[in-house]
């Protein structure tokens, strides 16, 4: 089983977390990831670069905390203000609604919903470290 470590020490952003896996995942591609969690999810599924034809891989990330704390409740908000300010392109309703329930504590964070999608890939052991 392939082991890659994202470091967490290095993603402290939405830029920089997904620097970190252009890093990991897309050496020797011609082109890279944008920050966009759909680019995340599909990824995962494995059809390019890093892991492309492995059915299980380990990704470890190292001091998780860092980016925990780097991609959450205030980094999560300004991306939902960005997304509002751009109403032509994203749901003004759809992300109003989760700007609210992140502001009363029921939301989930940029870093949960990362967690949430690598929980729907089973063939990909994500292990906090």
């Amino acid at each position: 089983m392939a082991t890659f470590t994202i470091r967490g020490a290095v993603a402290r952003s939405i830029p920089s977390f997904y620097d970190e896996l252009n890093r990991l995942f897309m050496t020797g591609e011609d082109w890279k990831l944008g920050p966009s969690l759909d680019a995340l999810d599909d990824l995962l599924y494995g059809g390019y670069g890093a892991l492309q034809g492995d059915d299980a891989v380990r990704v470890v990330w190292s001091d998780h905390a860092v980016s925990r704390e780097a991609l959450g409740r205030e980094t999560t908000a300004a991306y939902y203000r960005e997304k509002l300010r751009h109403p032509e392109t994203y749901s003004r309703e759809h992300f109003s609604e989760l700007l609210a329930q992140l502001e009363t504590g029921t939301g989930q964070t940029y870093f949960d919903i990362i967690l949430e999608i690598f929980a729907h890939h089973p063939g990909i052991d994500l292990v906090l470290d």
